[in-house]
């Protein structure tokens, strides 16, 4: 692969974590914002805090003004797009279309540069290179450097259109044309981050050498003071930001052009990839959980084999089982630990043993399984509590358990988690349901979690009284938990109002393009 030079990828001292990061900051203050045109092109395409402005003469050329920009340039601040009629003769909608479509090529162009130290000053250390086993390298750096390469044919080909009409380029069919290629190199990359992740903490804690290397890369000015693991992430982050950005130019494009055509089917083509990177991080998680399981569980009723390839863990721990001796006046409650683990097509009882060990004592199919709110007024420590039901258990008999949480989000994260199997959620039927937006990304630690990127619009379905909330994604339905300082309510009823109808327009644009098929 020969790779060729790229005129905007020193547009930008900044590396794309920095530029990124800026960027979303800005983003989330443009949600607070009135919507007036001069405040939206400000707040969402950002200039450098580390970077002073510098007057240019209208002679300077495009690269020269970019050369010297802040972190994501303004395509209307080119001199040459700045002083045009063309310019003045554009609608708002249309001019912003154009600063959306300039992003995605600015923001290709500092992803680049990123990506460009981590497999020229990291990858390709001699030093490091001595400190790992072939295997070592393969799991901690992948395909990365296939990664590099689509990226700076992506980024030429941008260039080359943006070059040939400045006022009105496409970017849409571009990244259509590129589709194949990110799907060749960033599915191996995103399915092996459970190795990378495992392999990048083996050699921290077990080898001295490694961090001693990683310490003078990582001091490099090159860096910016940055850490290899923010550099081995950007690929997840960069697949999941472009179809965001293609997202945001589908919004703004004509109903019915080629345009919207080649938009829709650009980000249809991005949001299957991610469902299928996730998928496939997902079915690695599950089988080593599954194995790990096997090799601690233990049953004293019916045997079934635990390992399955289309089971996945939901959710898992110990609760407190409350029995209530009905034979003394009082109602004596007692209690017992019973540890449950969530499967998405059974759930196991287990009695917790030393060493980590559980000893199953019922199951149950997920079919059979339901969890509801206890209405009954406990006294004392009893107050999270919920009901169990087994329809039907492996004897085929109906049980009742009584549960105790320490949490009272607990307790609604386990009626959720045992909740039946939900349809998508038509958004436009939730007018009225309360939206957060994140102002900090959230990784994720439970599968019933949610993670979050800054920027990130929620609706949220439920509320507990110790700081979680569960809500869905409006970018891509996925539902699940999160801390509530990780948000803050978006209380105008227009900006709610306004984040349905943008995401039901994508869902409309879908509609309209693949159902003529």
């Amino acid at each position: 692969f020969k790779r060729r030079h790229s005129k905007l990828i020193n547009s930008s001292r900044l590396l794309y974590q920095e530029y990124s990061d800026v960027v979303l900051n800005k983003a989330i203050q443009s949600q607070k914002r009135v919507d007036s045109f001069a405040e939206d092109l400000e707040s969402s395409f950002p200039s450098s805090p580390r970077l002073r402005r510098k007057v240019l003469s209208p002679q300077d050329s495009y690269l020269q003004r970019l050369s010297v920009s802040s972190t994501a340039s303004l395509w209307q601040d080119i001199p040459m797009i700045r002083g045009s009629r063309i310019l003045l003769n554009m609608s708002r909608d249309e001019q912003k279309l154009q600063e959306a479509k300039f992003e995605l090529i600015m923001s290709e162009a500092s992803y680049l540069r990123s990506l460009n130290v981590a497999v020229d000053h990291f990858q390709r250390s001699a030093e490091l290179q001595a400190m790992l086993t072939n295997q070592e390298r393969q799991w901690l750096f992948s395909r990365l450097h296939d990664v590099r390469d689509v990226s700076a044919s992506f980024l030429f080909d941008l260039e080359e259109k943006f070059e040939e009409d400045m006022f009105t380029f496409h970017v849409c069919d571009v990244a259509l044309k590129h589709a194949p290629e990110f799907r060749r190199v960033y599915l191996p990359y995103v399915t092996n981050q459970t190795y990378q992740e495992q392999t990048f903490q083996r050699l921290l804690n077990g080898n001295a050498g490694f961090q001693q290397v990683l310490e003078r890369l990582e001091s490099d000015p090159v860096c910016q003071r940055l850490s290899l693991k923010s550099f081995l992430i950007l690929p997840f982050q960069r697949i999941t930001r472009l179809k965001l950005l293609l997202q945001n130019i589908l919004k703004r494009t004509r109903p019915g052009s080629e345009e919207e055509v080649q938009a829709t089917q650009a980000y249809d083509a991005l949001e299957k990839l991610i469902k299928d990177c996730n998928e496939n991080v997902q079915r690695m998680k599950s089988t080593e959980e599954l194995i790990y399981l096997s090799q601690k569980i233990e049953f004293e009723c019916k045997i079934f084999p635990l390992i399955s390839q289309s089971r996945r863990l939901v959710k898992c721990g110990e609760l407190t089982a409350l029995d209530f001796n009905t034979l003394s006046p009082k109602w004596k409650v007692t209690t017992r630990p019973i540890y449950l683990h969530l499967f998405n097509d059974c759930l196991l009882l287990s009695r917790p043993k030393e060493g980590g060990r559980f000893v199953v004592f019922d199951h149950a199919a997920f079919s059979d399984v339901r969890g509801e709110k206890c209405e009954m007024k406990l006294h004392g420590t009893n107050k999270n509590v919920f009901r169990l039901f087994l329809l039907q258990n492996y004897q085929g008999k109906r049980v009742e358990f009584l549960f105790r949480t320490e949490t009272h989000s607990e307790k609604l994260r386990w009626i959720s988690a045992l909740a039946p199997p939900r349809g998508e959620l038509d958004l436009l039927e939730c007018p009225d349901a309360p939206q957060v937006q994140c102002i900090k990304s959230y990784k994720a630690r439970e599968n019933d979690e949610l993670a979050l990127e800054k920027a990130d619009i929620i609706m949220v379905m439920q509320y507990s009284n110790d700081g979680w909330m569960e809500g869905v994604k409006l970018s891509d339905r996925e539902r699940g938990w999160f801390p509530s300082e990780y948000v803050e309510l978006i209380s105008s009823k227009q900006a709610r109002q306004k984040n349905l109808k943008e995401e039901q327009r994508v869902k409309n644009a879908k509609q309209q393009v693949f159902c003529k098929k």
